[in-house]
Order: C-alpha cells, then sequence, then structure tokens
C-alpha cells in the first residue's frame, strides 16, 4: 500500500490544523518519508541513470504515492538534484571524522588515500552518479547552490595538511591542494569505475581481495611519494 497526501503526516484537530499531540509524529513520519524516498532514488539514479530511473519505481519501491515526491522534492530533476547533493555531504561527512588536522602530515594524507579507495571498494553508487551526471556535462549538478561549498572544505583540508608537511620538511613546496585532491580521488575512482574492462586488459581479476589489497597499498605509496621533499 502506498501513502497519500492525507496520511499520517496530515493529522490534524477539530480546526483543521495538526494538533499539538501529533505535530512531532507528523514531523517524524515526513521525515523518514522524504529519507526513504532519497535513499531509493539514490539506488535508481546509480543503476539506471538519470534517464532510465523513474518516479513511478521509485515511488513503488518507496512504498508512497508519487504525489509525495513532487510534494517533498518538486520535480524528477530536482530529486536527482537532492540525491547527488546528499551523496557529497556524505562523503564530506566521513572524512571529517578522519581527524586529518590532528594527525601527522604523512599519515593524514594517507588517512585521506586509505579512505578515498575503501569508500569506492564498499559502494559503486557515488562512481555510477558521478558517470551519469558526467555524461550529462554536469547539467544538473552546476544548479546546486550547495556542492561547492560541500566540496570546498575537503580541499581546504588538504592544503592544511601540505602546509603543515611543508613547515614540517616532510612535503616539497607548490603542490596544488586542488590537484592533489584530484589525483587521490582518481587513483581510486578510475581504478573502480573501469575495473571490469581493465580486468579483462589486464588478465587478472581485479575484484579479488589479493588484487585490491595490493593496488590499495599502491595508491598509498603513489601518493606519498608525490608530495614527499
Amino acid at each position: 500500500m502506498t501513502e497519500g497526501l492525507a496520511g499520517a503526516e496530515n493529522v490534524v484537530d477539530a480546526s483543521g490544523a495538526p494538533s499539538a499531540a501529533e505535530k512531532p509524529r507528523v514531523r517524524r513520519d515526513a521525515v523518514a518519508t522524504k529519507s526513504r524516498i532519497l535513499k531509493v532514488a539514490t539506488r535508481e539514479f546509480a543503476n539506471k541513470g538519470f534517464e532510465g530511473a523513474t518516479t513511478n519505481d521509485v515511488a513503488a519501491k518507496a512504498r508512497v504515492n508519487k504525489r509525495m515526491i513532487y510534494h517533498y522534492f518538486g520535480s524528477k530533476e530536482e530529486l536527482y538534484l537532492a540525491v547527488l547533493e546528499s551523496a557529497y555531504a556524505a562523503a564530506r561527512e566521513s572524512e571529517t571524522r578522519l581527524a586529518l588536522d590532528e594527525a601527522h602530515p604523512a599519515q593524514a594524507l594517507q588517512r585521506l588515500a586509505e579512505f578515498t579507495f575503501d569508500s569506492f571498494a564498499k559502494d559503486r553508487t557515488f562512481i555510477n552518479l558521478l558517470n551519469t551526471e558526467n555524461r550529462q556535462r554536469a547539467r544538473v549538478l552546476r544548479k546546486s547552490k550547495r556542492v561547492t561549498e560541500l566540496n570546498s572544505r575537503i580541499v581546504q583540508a588538504v592544503e592544511r595538511i601540505l602546509a603543515k608537511g611543508v613547515d614540517q620538511g616532510i612535503f616539497r613546496a607548490g603542490i596544488d591542494p586542488f590537484q592533489l585532491w584530484i589525483s587521490v580521488v582518481g587513483l581510486s575512482y578510475f581504478y573502480f569505475s573501469n575495473i571490469y574492462t581493465l580486468s579483462v586488459i589486464g588478465g587478472r581479476d581485479l575484484v579479488d581481495k589479493d588484487v585490491l589489497a595490493q593496488r590499495r597499498r599502491h595508491v598509498i605509496e603513489f601518493t606519498l611519494a608525490a608530495t614527499r621533499a
């Protein structure tokens, strides 16, 4: 059964407005419904791309009336943008837990490289979303008011790591933090976004856990070697 607009989220008292007792539950229901739609939409867009995913499928799998999608997100494109922003926000939030500013510069850079590799190894959803949006030349993402600020945080963190490393004589001077961040992400992103074709070309199973461990070590060593003074 799907939820309608006149479901638990719209419980009212005699005056036609939500009663005081029901308001907290109404808000909780609204948050849960919106979160469920976003979770399902993320999976649908990642698996099928923007064109292939439909609001009908999202509604059915999220167990809501399709009108709820438009109620919360406005349109399919706005839902897709919310998915992209949520994916970026989740990645940046996870990076804050690495405590990069508190670590030794080399250790901080290693943590970032490890985290980036492991996040792609664990879940290809972000890769699939990025591939879809790049095919569209970031047509939707460029409309975001949040994404630049979200991603500037990690670049600023890399800038601080580099500055500290240069001061301590560990890293060489003159490294562009944005370029370094792209390189750290790219070393892992390309591997996982092309893992099956590379397996054929290389004649080895790149999904194998031992091969993954080998690649992980290479990414870390390569990153640290590139910055060493």
